[in-house]
């Protein structure tokens, strides 16, 4: 893995935001700066669009891009955050789920699986998720951690998780696992869900690419987490192998999911290579 063809990728082809976010990681960047970046996707209801859910492309705020909002404010705190959980408040159904997406004003260039998704119901999918991002969030922001909206969002996905009797979807697993990485509390279901994930941690995406699979570092990015405890150690560092090896010759990373319009397709890859750093430096892969 070669980090100065790292530099040389975000420079060529990032958006601001994870050029901003990548020079946070490297130690060159400021909190104030990837805020500022972030400000661009903000609209007056305190939510988040334009695209930065990179193939959810219209402007109103969508739960998917609050949940990339909540990633930023992990490493950026802002009073932002709080007036995030406001938003969402404001769209959560009765059962306290967020839909998978909200009706949108432009549906161009947007991924069928958000343009075409059901509006009227909740999603554990996209619950857990943001949930998950809001509470990693709320580690340095108690406003976040004491929000109304949190409360009723992590009560639904324990239900919701407790209720799973079949093999969910691989990204519905994915994400709760990821949400119950947050609740350590809650380790009777972090184990209910070990049985829906096959032994090398590796689950084909229903529905997705040919080559798409969710592997160990997508349950489980970090060292820290209560779910590597699901995974051999071998399967983990297999995958981190895996990752570092995935590094293109211009210097970032790709993904292995369909993209659906070229403004997309290369946000997708600045955002990827910055997770891709993470990743691998929280590994002690770099």
């Amino acid at each position: 893995m070669d980090i100065d063809k790292v530099r040389a990728f975000m420079a060529g082809h990032a958006r601001l935001l994870d050029r901003r976010r990548f020079e946070l990681l490297a130690g060159t960047g400021t909190p104030e700066a990837t805020l500022a970046a972030l400000e661009g996707y903000r609209n007056a209801d305190g939510g988040y669009g334009w695209g930065l859910e990179p193939d959810l492309r219209s402007p109103e705020s969508q739960p998917g891009a609050a949940l990339h909002a909540f990633e930023v404010f992990e490493e950026a705190p802002s009073p932002r955050a709080a007036q995030l959980c406001d938003w969402l408040e404001t769209v959560t159904r009765p059962d306290g789920g967020l839909p998978f997406a909200l009706p949108l004003t432009v549906p161009a260039a947007t991924a069928p699986w958000w343009r075409d998704a059901d509006t009227t119901t909740s999603s554990l999918q996209i619950t857990a998720v943001t949930a998950a991002a809001a509470w990693r969030a709320a580690a340095r922001d108690g406003a976040v951690g004491g929000h109304p909206w949190l409360a009723r969002a992590t009560a639904y996905c324990l239900e919701a998780i407790a209720a799973l009797k079949e093999q969910p979807h691989a990204y519905v697993l994915a994400f709760a696992v990821r949400f119950l990485d947050t609740r350590p509390e809650h380790a009777d279901l972090l184990d209910k869900l070990a049985a829906f994930i096959p032994p090398d941690g590796e689950l084909r995406v229903e529905g997705g690419t040919e080559e798409e699979k969710l592997r160990p570092l997508d349950f489980s990015p970090y060292p820290d987490l209560p779910s590597r405890r699901l995974f051999a150690k071998e399967a983990v560092a297999a995958d981190l192998d895996r990752l570092a090896a995935l590094q293109q010759e211009d210097g970032g990373w790709t993904v292995d999911y369909a993209t659906v319009s070229p403004a997309g397709a290369l946000e997708w890859r600045g955002a990827t290579t910055v997770h891709a750093i993470d990743v691998l430096r929280r590994n002690g892969r770099i």
